[in-house]
């Protein structure tokens, strides 16, 4: 994608988050772009219908999560992002994931780098990005793409709680 197209993007994604949220994924990708990547948020809100779809297909194991939040008066206020690698969208490079979670937790929010990992391995990944071992040969979860908030689920999210 070309640099000004990506931009838009972002904008328009981080327009269909919670505006806390919104504040602390921009700063994520800020960070990302001073690391050397482009990173781009494939998708912010999600359908019920595309939500129910990614959980049919195996891409969710919810069906309401963080992407399908709205307001009460059903303003998109998604707390869920999908940030590719702009250079590398269907194949992410290590590095690039392991630097995601770390500007992510920087942020106080989460990737799903750990999900589905035993705990042996999760632990590798952690200690590689807690030692900025971007380099790191381990093992990633099934979601590394994906940042949400802590502290908050996705049922006290459909139930209007936000996070700050």
């Amino acid at each position: 994608m070309k640099e000004e197209a990506r931009q838009l993007r972002n904008k328009t994604m981080l327009a269909e988050c919670f505006p806390a949220f919104s504040k602390k994924v921009g700063a994520v990708i800020k960070e990302m772009e001073a690391r050397g990547f482009r990173p781009r948020i494939q998708q912010a809100w999600r359908s019920p219908e595309e939500q129910l779809q990614a959980f049919l297909s195996g891409h969710s194991q919810l069906k309401f999560g963080f992407h399908n939040v709205t307001g009460a008066t059903g303003k998109k206020e998604s707390l869920a992002v999908d940030v590719l690698d702009d250079d590398n969208p269907l194949n992410p490079r290590r590095r690039y994931l392991l630097n995601l979670a770390d500007c992510a937790r920087q942020q106080k929010l989460i990737t799903g780098i750990l999900w589905g990992l035993p705990t042996k391995l999760a632990d590798g990944v952690d200690a590689a990005i807690k030692a900025k071992d971007f380099e790191a040969d381990v093992k990633v979860g099934w979601d590394p793409t994906h940042i949400e908030p802590t502290g908050i689920t996705p049922t006290e999210a459909k139930a209007g709680k936000r996070p700050t």
